[in-house]
């Protein structure tokens, strides 16, 4: 998939593949083209070059019948300050030519689904940040679509109201609804998604579960705190015995770290010899790589 911009490369050959009923994170820097791709796979944007199919339609053959295949919240609540909640989604299910009174069931069923019924009579510019969220993804579920785009949808929600959006999201998947989310937040993507594409300049950088992702920078590391300089000294030369890897030694904040490739066992190695020779030991635990590091090192190239 291609998309120019004058002399930008927005999308440069991007190759995309998200099976039925999963979770596909998204993840690029800013201007790594993941909006644009959204707008494309939603037939906003038409592609200069490729081919992309939705839910069974070509996104430019047969836009007009993708259109009622998916459902979209962009970055921003496409809603109506002035009517209320309920009158915002009846309005969206006319748009999509429901008749009147099933429009008006159907916002009465998202409204309770997305515990919004007591504020369904008031109009949103009363809502909270999250509230309009939560109505603006029921907005785009109003003819409960087979495939859910979502782009940073938790933007700017407070921890509460992410954790509450999750588990919404959550029970949409195990009911069968294929979701593709665009986020700047790691942990969310770690959370939700079975498969994460990292994208960077238009191109896909790599993709994979978040465990794989994770694997290419290192695997697992043991980490240890020492009480005192001199049990820093003596538990490196215990590590040493115990594991094939050399340790990073941080001689300031009396810590060492080593990478492992047993996980757990290597931790219990550890402890037990720091145990048996009588090192001090303030902190010991097995740290495993964090999307956050994942991301860093895939896009580190291009931010340079």
């Amino acid at each position: 998939m291609r998309k120019r911009y004058g002399a930008v490369e927005a999308l440069d050959g991007i190759d995309l593949d998200v099976p039925e009923g999963s979770v596909c994170g998204l993840l690029g820097p800013n201007g790594a083209g993941k909006t644009t791709l959204v707008r494309v796979l939603t037939t906003l944007l038409r592609p200069d070059g490729g081919t992309a199919r939705v839910a069974g339609c070509d996104v430019v053959a047969d836009a007009a019948r993708l259109r009622h295949r998916i459902g979209l919240a962009g970055q921003h609540a496409a809603l109506d300050e002035v009517l209320t909640g309920h009158q915002n989604l009846e309005l969206f299910g006319r748009l999509y030519h429901l008749p009147r009174r099933t429009a008006r069931r159907r916002a009465g069923e998202l409204l309770d689904r997305f515990g919004l019924t007591d504020a369904g009579g008031r109009p949103v510019r009363t809502y909270s940040g999250g509230m309009r969220r939560r109505l603006d993804l029921a907005a785009s579920l109003i003819v409960a679509p087979p495939v859910l785009f979502l782009d940073e949808p938790t933007t700017g929600l407070d921890p509460r109201s992410r954790l509450a959006l999750w588990d919404m999201l959550r029970e949409l998947v195990a009911e069968g609804t294929t979701l593709l989310l665009t986020t700047q937040y790691l942990d969310e993507a770690d959370h939700l998604a079975r498969q994460i594409v990292v994208i960077d300049a238009g191109r896909v950088a790599a993709a994979g579960s978040p465990s794989q992702l994770k694997a290419k920078v290192g695997g697992d590391r043991v980490d240890v705190a020492f009480r005192e300089a001199g049990d820093l000294a003596r538990g490196v030369e215990v590590v040493r015995g115990v594991l094939p890897g050399e340790p990073d030694i941080d001689h300031g904040e009396r810590r060492l770290a080593v990478r492992v490739d047993e996980g757990v066992a290597a931790l219990v190695k550890v402890a037990t010899a720091l145990d048996a020779a009588g090192v001090g030991v303030e902190d010991l635990g097995l740290r495993r790589p964090t999307l956050d590091e994942v991301f860093l090192r895939l896009t580190e190239a291009n931010a340079a």
